[in-house]
């Protein structure tokens, strides 16, 4: 999975992918400190995946992972030259989401290029750039599929779609708010439109607001709602603290600061649930994976995604999804796909939908 971090300078985007990629962006306190674009992976964290390993004396695990895109702050008129320009909008145009990080904090020792805090302005302009990059790209598809329609008629059907693309987005609309039925839908997937994307804000706020929030973030969830988007609220400051510390230090840490989950969980999991995803869990003697796949995805189609380990003599195991591992057992025997012997007691899969297995350890 790949997300493509956004926003205007200095809301904390450098802070916020350093923290949670430990890859060393440069951050400092001045405006387009990050020139050329960032890129971290981070292997999801599941515990289960260790639990799994353990039962079947697995050689190695293997996490999923999660790339980052940090590209230099926009400003207002970015398509215009403005700042930096947008000329970085191209590196995260096939991620599958967009984080767009809003400054939600007031601290007069950090400039912000706007000069006041303004979590709806700010995202605004942020949205308008990216309209406007879209713009300039389906300007151009349009006019290269209109002349090849001319002597190709079965290019009309994407030429129509294409014009209203064009349409919404001349009125400073996002292409994800069209109404368009699913063949038309692949199609916009195809043209890696930065606004088809779906949107989870993140709100960078002070160390005090982060428990309850402040009246920013509630102004950001408010606009989130309107636009189906995810909205999490973190702490740059402290993600960068919690980057530093082992993995006992990090939980005597967050529970110090009342706390379930550092900012990446948060993080990760919004990402899931906003694009629809699960995790699909193997597990056998020479490894145990996690892999990432759609929600309601069903078991061939699943299994299809890891024939390979099959083929290399991997358990069959539709493990996907389950909060803890669980009951104890070995898992035995998986005659078939679908099936499972769980401790000499069989589950089957229920009308071919993937299940979830829970064993307490």
């Amino acid at each position: 999975m790949k997300l493509g971090i956004v926003g205007l300078p200095n809301v904390g985007k450098s802070t916020l992918f350093n923290a949670i990629t430990a890859a060393g962006a440069e951050s400092a306190n001045y405006p387009f400190c990050t020139i050329e674009p960032n890129v971290g992976t981070v292997a999801v964290p599941d515990p289960r995946l260790q639990a799994l390993a353990e039962v079947f004396h697995s050689k190695k695990i293997v996490p999923t992972a999660i790339e980052f895109y940090d590209i230099a702050g926009l400003v207002k008129g970015a398509s215009n030259g403005e700042g930096l320009g947008n000329k970085f909008l191209s590196h995260i145009r096939e991620v599958e989401s967009i984080v767009h990080v809003v400054r939600c904090f007031e601290d007069d020792n950090v400039i912000h290029v706007e000069g006041s805090i303004d979590p709806i302005r700010d995202i605004e302009i942020i949205e308008l750039e990216l309209i406007l990059s879209d713009l300039e790209v389906i300007e151009r598809r349009v006019n290269k599929t209109g002349k090849m329609a001319k002597s190709d008629k079965t290019l009309l059907k994407e030429l129509a779609l294409l014009k209203r693309i064009q349409d919404v987005l001349t009125d400073e609309k996002p292409a994800r708010s069209l109404d368009l039925d699913d063949d038309e839908r692949l199609s916009l997937r195809g043209f890696n439109l930065l606004t088809s994307k779906p949107i989870l804000y993140v709100c960078n706020v002070s160390e005090d607001d982060l428990v309850d929030g402040n009246p920013n973030v509630q102004v950001v969830r408010d606009r989130a709602v309107k636009e189906n988007a995810e909205v999490i609220t973190i702490c740059g400051k402290i993600e960068s603290e919690i980057a530093e510390l082992d993995e006992s230090e990090k939980h005597e840490f967050l529970e110090e600061l009342g706390l379930e989950e550092s900012g990446l969980d948060k993080l990760i999991r919004a990402s899931y649930t906003l694009l629809g995803l699960i995790s699909y869990l193997t597990a056998g003697v020479q490894e145990t994976r996690a892999w990432t796949i759609k929600r309601g995805t069903k078991a061939p189609q699943a299994a299809g995604k890891i024939h390979s380990d099959i083929e290399r003599g991997f358990i069959r195991a539709e493990i996907i999804h389950f909060d803890k591992l669980m009951e104890c057992g070995t898992i035995v025997k998986a005659k078939e796909l679908g099936q499972l012997r769980l401790e000499g007691k069989e589950y089957i899969m229920k009308d071919g939908d993937v299940v979830e297995f829970r064993f307490n350890v």
